[in-house]
C-alpha cells in the first residue's frame, strides 16, 4: 500500500486494502477531494498480469467508460464560452450527420444517449481495428440511420458516443477530443490523464485483465448476447471489445472518447474535484447546473437497467451510485472504474483497477470506497 491518507479517512484505505483481500483486486489506485484539497492519494497491488511489475504513483489505466464523463466537460466548456449551443442540431456543426433524416437531432440528444444513433447497425459490421480510423468511424454514423426514434427514449451509445461527441468537439473547437483534452481540461489542472498515448507514455500502461466468471455468469452472458436485439447489439458488438483489446498498443495510440482515455486515479479526481470545489475553474456554476440536469429516469434499452442520463454523466438518482446525494454525479467504466463529483459536499472521486469485473457500472469495489468516504464525511 503506497500513497497517503488523511486523518479521519483511514476508512477509505481500509476498504481499499479489502478490495484486495476479499474482492479479487490485482493493481489498483484510488483519490478523493474535498474542497480542492486531495485527501486520500492510494495505489497498490500489480500492474500486470503475471504480478511482475508494481503498480506505480504514475501507472497509467485504460479508464473505459469513465472516459465519457472527461469529455463531456470538454463539450460543455464549449458552450460554456458560447461556441456550441446544446439545443442546436447537430448538423449545424457537422453538415453530414444530417443524413437519413438525422437533420434536427439536438447536440444535448448525443449527451443523454437520446440520438438513437447508438452504433452502426449490424448490416456493416465493424472490425475493433477499424475503429483506429476516425474520418471512417465518424463518417459511418453520420450515414446512419438512428435505430430508435430520436428522443424517444436512452439508448446506452457504448461506442458510439465518443465518436459523436468527439466530432462535434472537433468541428467546433477545431480539436480532436484528445488534443482539447490536453489543452483545456487536464492540462490546466495538472492532471495525468490522457487520450491518444505518445510512445513514451506506454510503458507506463497497467495491462487489463478480462473479468472472471463462474460458469454460471458465463453462460448467463453469453444468453444475454444470443437474446439481444438488434439496438444493444449495434451498441454493444459492432465491434465486440474485450478487456484484452485494450493492451495493444494501436489502441492505446488512438483517440477513442468513449473507450479509451488513461489516467491515474489522482488525475480522475482532480478533474471532477475541480467540478465540486466551487472554483469554476473547468466550468462556470451555470454551465455546471446545465450538465448536471437530469433529462428524465428511464430503463435504458441498449443495457436494460433503470438509470437518469444528465448531459454526459449517470446521476446518482436513486441507485446512490457516487454517495447518498442523488445528485451527484459522473461515470463509471467497464470493469469497474469510476470518476465522480458531489458539488454538495465537495467532494471529487477516482478510482481505476486492471483486473476488470463484469459490470458496466457500480462494481462492488467502487461501491466499498463510496461507502466508506461518506461514513468518513459523516
Amino acid at each position: 500500500m503506497n500513497g497517503r491518507c488523511a486523518p479521519g479517512f483511514e476508512p477509505v484505505r481500509e476498504a481499499f486494502e479489502r478490495n484486495f483481500a476479499d474482492r479479487g483486486e490485482v493493481g489498483a489506485a484510488v483519490a478523493v477531494t474535498v474542497g480542492g484539497e486531495l485527501v486520500v492519494d492510494l495505489w497498490a497491488g500489480w500492474a500486470d498480469a503475471e504480478r511482475t511489475v508494481p503498480w506505480r504513483e504514475d501507472t497509467l489505466t485504460n479508464v473505459w467508460s469513465t472516459t465519457k464523463g472527461v469529455v463531456a466537460i470538454a463539450a460543455h466548456q464549449l458552450a460554456d464560452r458560447g461556441e456550441l449551443d446544446l439545443d442546436a442540431p447537430v448538423a449545424r456543426y457537422w453538415p453530414e450527420f444530417a443524413a437519413e433524416g438525422k437533420d434536427a437531432i439536438p447536440v444535448r440528444w448525443l449527451l443523454s444517449h437520446r440520438s438513437g444513433v447508438v452504433g452502426i447497425g449490424l448490416d456493416r459490421p465493424v472490425t475493433v481495428e477499424e475503429l483506429y480510423d476516425w474520418e471512417h468511424i465518424t463518417g459511418l454514423l453520420a450515414a446512419q440511420a438512428p435505430l430508435f426514434a430520436p428522443g424517444t427514449a436512452s439508448g446506452y451509445h457504448a461506442l458510439s458516443y465518443g465518436f459523436l461527441v468527439g466530432e462535434v468537439i472537433r468541428r467546433v473547437s477545431g480539436q480532436t477530443a484528445g488534443e482539447y483534452l490536453a489543452e483545456h481540461v487536464a492540462g490546466p489542472l495538472g492532471a495525468d490523464f490522457v487520450l491518444g498515448l505518445g510512445d513514451a507514455d506506454l510503458p507506463r500502461c497497467s495491462s487489463m485483465i478480462e473479468p472472471v466468471l463462474t460458469s454460471a455468469a458465463a453462460q448467463a452472458l453469453a444468453t444475454a448476447f444470443a437474446n439481444a436485439g438488434p439496438v444493444a447489439l449495434a451498441a454493444m458488438a459492432n465491434p465486440r471489445v474485450e478487456g484484452h483489446h485494450a493492451n495493444a498498443d494501436d489502441w492505446r495510440r488512438a483517440e477513442l472518447p468513449a473507450l479509451n482515455g488513461h489516467g491515474t486515479a489522482r488525475a480522475v479526481a482532480t478533474i471532477y474535484g475541480a467540478l465540486a470545489d466551487g472554483s469554476q475553474r473547468l466550468l462556470s456554476d451555470a454551465a455546471l447546473a446545465t450538465a448536471r440536469a437530469g433529462q428524465g429516469r428511464e430503463v435504458d434499452v441498449v443495457g436494460g437497467l433503470p438509470n437518469e442520463w444528465a448531459l454526459g454523466f449517470y446521476l446518482g438518482s436513486e441507485e446512490r451510485g457516487f454517495g447518498p446525494n442523488p445528485l451527484a454525479f459522473g461515470h463509471d467504466g467497464f470493469g469497474g472504474s469510476s470518476g465522480g463529483a458531489d458539488p454538495e459536499a465537495g467532494v471529487g472521486f477516482g478510482y481505476v483497477m486492471n483486473q476488470m469485473g463484469p459490470l458496466l457500472r457500480d462494481d462492488p469495489r467502487k461501491l466499498a470506497l463510496v461507502a466508506a468516504l461518506y461514513s468518513c464525511l459523516g
